[in-house]
């Protein structure tokens, strides 16, 4: 456990740095689930996430000497940014060193903060050997992103702000990744009011730390995929599992098709844009994850917002299509003039929207003189879809329907 004046000292030094983000009630999350639920938005964040607090507070405690030799960390992106403008801000150099795959936002984000970065190996394990012995190389500094207990108290300031603002909270919910945001929340809310559950939210494709919770030791995984790539840890910190098993209540995962749920519920609903990692929260509570009752204060942490624009173009086109208000048919029709406008005529007056479409009539599994068009329709809902279907069965075309 960090101690809680550790914490609060972070608090002050963060004073005139960070913005005191916005805890504020989630109205259509809350009807949904029928509870309070409150949105910690540290996807609003200077450096659109919370690691900026941790990052800062831990080079503001270096010697002058060591900031004068530069800083180095290892990032998916958002340690990365918070490193970079906390460089910025005290003068010095920053190298980063983040995996290959990274999001361009996050890779040209950082740059765009003044640090250097380097992209090497698949995930954030291996860009951080890399970077430690890049460090030892060149006499820099090396800020880790979780397991160090000065950024922890940094990244602990944020339950401060929460319990601050919001009075009788039952339970927080913080995603994990390395763990060090947990660990320094988890830390202050036992201490502060050890009565609040606190539920912490792992990638089921990255679950190494809900596994060793409920292990009690460190388990590894082997290998991550996730699109939460913020929270895409393969290793276990030892030191942070154990503030883990002191202070957090209950961990659970969640799977890439919830955190996408969230992901779009948050946007087009709560109109925030969050990242995979960041929604993680609000996936748990969406999906149930965890046992909360009518009427009860849950405080749920969106983390970041820097999620990659292709990422959130392929999230909106597939909830629109499992929320039925996009539908792909593939149908057969015959090949000669007119086929096509009656088709269309059909979807004209079953008020569906054609927003694409692809005509075939190479296709080798096409009988002659048959063509195959393939056409997404904007759609109103599930009975606006079993109606258009209806529609084509009576006009007798052969289809089936894309997912």
């Amino acid at each position: 456990m960090i101690a809680l004046s550790e914490i609060v000292k972070a608090k002050r030094q963060l004073a005139n740095v960070v913005t005191k983000t916005p805890c504020a009630l989630a109205p259509h999350l809350s009807e949904e689930v029928g509870a309070q639920v409150y949105l910690k938005k540290e996807n609003l964040q200077i450096t659109g996430a919370y690691k900026l607090r941790g990052a800062y507070n831990k080079i503001a405690s270096l010697t002058k000497e060591e900031r004068a030799q530069g800083v180095i960390a290892a990032s998916a992106g958002n340690h990365a940014q918070g490193v970079a403008y906390s460089a910025r801000s005290f003068g010095i150099s920053a190298t980063i060193v983040m995996p290959e795959a990274t999001p361009l936002l996050k890779v040209t984000g950082t740059k765009a903060l003044g640090a250097e970065v380097i992209l090497s190996g698949d995930n954030y394990d291996e860009a951080y050997a890399y970077a430690l012995t890049y460090a030892k190389e060149h006499g820099l500094t090396f800020i880790h992103p979780f397991e160090d207990d000065i950024v922890i108290a940094g990244q602990g300031t944020v339950a401060l702000e929460m319990i601050d603002e919001i009075n009788d909270l039952d339970i927080i919910v913080v995603p994990i990744g390395g763990g060090g945001l947990i660990s320094g929340m988890a830390s202050a809310i036992k201490q502060i009011d050890p009565k609040i559950r606190v539920i912490g939210v792992n990638a089921s494709g990255a679950p190494a730390m809900c596994e060793s919770f409920y292990a009690k030791k460190a388990i590894n995984s082997k290998s991550v995929r996730t699109i939460a790539d913020g929270i895409a840890v393969r290793d276990v910190s030892v030191s942070n599992l154990e503030h883990i098993l002191e202070c957090v209540d209950e961990v659970v995962t969640v799977d890439d098709e919830e955190i996408a749920a969230a992901i779009l519920f948050l946007l087009e609903r709560q109109k925030l844009v969050v990242e995979g990692g960041g929604a993680a929260s609000v996936a748990a509570i969406m999906h149930q994850k965890f046992n909360f009752t009518k009427n009860m204060k849950i405080g749920a942490v969106l983390s970041g917002g820097n999620i990659d624009v292709q990422m959130l173009s392929v999230i909106i086109e597939k909830g629109l299509i499992k929320s039925h208000r996009k539908m792909k048919l593939v149908i057969t029709l015959i090949d000669k003039p007119g086929s096509l406008m009656r088709l269309t005529d059909l979807f004209k007056n079953a008020n569906a929207n054609i927003i694409q479409i692809d005509y075939d009539r190479f296709s080798t599994n096409l009988s002659y003189g048959d063509a195959q068009i393939t056409i997404m329709l904007e759609t109103k809902g599930i009975e606006h879809q079993k109606m258009i279907g209806s529609l084509l069965e009576a006009a007798g075309y052969a289809f089936k329907e894309e997912v």
